[in-house]
């Protein structure tokens, strides 16, 4: 079968076009803008993709065209392939229909942590001889890849609320119908999609209705969002995850969340030690040893498998270390795992400087809407340096706490940090986009300090 995929360069669109490549189909694909990583790692499946939208394309025809979220009408190929009746599906269809047919699909889902606990999940299952299949939204350190398709009865997936297609406005999570669904915690985001909260809860109570008897949710304990969504109605068992309380907790050896102890039903299971900092990862190891459980790993066989995670690129990643000067790349995209990354960086290196450049990429985060929490998000700071995004940003102040200033290009940014920072301090750079090349203009201006 030959499948062309629009908007193939999106994370969630490169998987479904590896994915399609491993199932043995000719792929093609488009996207506006063919960058790298995506472009690499699609070019190094084999794939031909094609910059731009010419519906010129569609010759030869193929046999169905897998439509990205980011599609509009308007488009040229796709009112091509409205025109000439090309059979046309999402890409969450497409892959329900393809490959998750008759798998044990584990989920991950909520606001923040997906892409670190489908991490943590395959990798367990990986580490165990279980052979999963997955697809990420990002790339654990351990495997290199994002997406993999396995003969194996196991799938482990990144369930994203965000919307499908323009011709269907569900979550993506409603087509996978996994047996083991991880609700991580829930929030207001993509304000562009969803008016408030609760539009965002009725997506996952419709998830949640989806899941067989014989399932399991997974949830962390004292989720008032999450435990407004179950009481609407649940027909699934229920295990919860906490620091200390609920059937899966943890007692930290080291507060930086380094080293923690695991018990189940307060019975304890073992200790993970592990590169990894925050406590919102220790929270994401219970949640994934819970999981994991449900598909008949053991506790101590996934603390072990814990033990040897090398985290996942992006996520509070170490990009080098200049003069003693470390700099992180971190995928920030909302005040909450902003607050929980930068807690755990500070609770790690104690009172060294941090010192915060950041990016506010998403479009909840470049129009305002979380405005009133992204200072208090930035506390466990030293200094901030924020790139300009809007009218929101220039009310920001040197006065608050920690100091920010705002500044309109990357180059001055980087400028800026050159000029504060000292030995022993602590760059990170937040952003969920490409924050114009900083990382390596920044590396290189640390590399002529003298």
């Amino acid at each position: 079968m030959h499948i062309h995929i629009l908007g193939i360069c999106g994370t969630f669109m490169a998987g479904v076009a590896q994915l399609a490549k491993q199932a043995g189909h000719r792929v093609t694909g488009a996207d506006e803008a063919v960058y790298p990583p995506m472009s690499d790692i699609i070019a190094a499946s084999g794939i031909d993709v094609m910059q731009g939208y010419d519906a010129c394309q569609l010759i030869p025809r193929p046999d169905c065209v897998v439509v990205g979220n980011a599609i509009t009408r308007g488009n040229p190929v796709f009112e091509a392939v409205l025109n000439q009746r090309i059979p046309y599906q999402s890409g969450p269809a497409w892959l329900a229909q393809h490959i998750l047919q008759d798998k044990w699909v584990l989920a991950a889902t909520g606001t923040h942590g997906k892409t670190t606990l489908s991490s943590m999940m395959t990798w367990i299952l990986t580490a165990n001889g279980y052979n999963p299949g997955y697809l990420i939204g990002g790339v654990p350190v351990n495997l290199n890849q994002s997406a993999q398709l396995t003969d194996a009865p196991w799938f482990v997936i990144e369930g994203d609320e965000y919307d499908t297609a323009l011709f269907d406005k569900r979550s993506k999570f409603i087509h996978y119908q996994p047996k083991t669904l991880v609700i991580n915690n829930l929030e207001f985001d993509h304000a562009d999609i969803f008016a408030d909260l609760a539009a965002i809860q009725q997506q996952f109570h419709h998830l949640v209705r989806t899941i067989a008897s014989q399932g399991l949710i997974v949830t962390p304990v004292n989720d008032v969002a999450i435990e407004q969504v179950l009481a609407r109605g649940c027909w699934t068992p229920i295990t919860t995850v906490g620091l200390g309380e609920g059937n899966w907790s943890a007692q930290l050896v080291q507060e930086d969340g380094s080293a923690f102890e695991v018990f189940y039903q307060q019975a304890y299971q073992g200790r993970v030690q592990w590169p990894l900092l925050g406590l919102h990862n220790v929270s994401n190891a219970l949640t994934a040893i819970a999981a994991c459980h449900h598909a008949q790993v053991a506790p101590a066989d996934s603390i072990a498998a814990l033990n040897t995670f090398r985290g996942v690129k992006r996520r509070l990643e170490v990009k080098g270390q200049v003069n003693n000067i470390t700099v992180y790349d971190d995928f920030a995209h909302h005040p909450t795992a902003i607050a929980a990354t930068l807690q755990g960086l500070r609770r790690h290196v104690e009172r060294a400087n941090i010192i915060v450049l950041i990016e506010p990429g998403s479009y909840t985060m470049r129009h305002g809407i979380h405005q009133h929490t992204f200072v208090n998000a930035l506390a466990a700071a030293d200094c901030v340096i924020c790139f300009n995004t809007g009218d929101w940003c220039a009310q920001l102040t040197r006065t608050s706490h920690p100091p920010i200033q705002v500044l309109d290009s990357v180059s001055h940014i980087v400028e800026q940090a050159t000029q504060v920072v000292q030995p022993g301090d602590h760059i990170v750079i937040m952003s969920n986009r490409g924050f114009g090349g900083i990382h390596d203009k920044l590396l290189q201006a640390l590399a002529k300090i003298n």
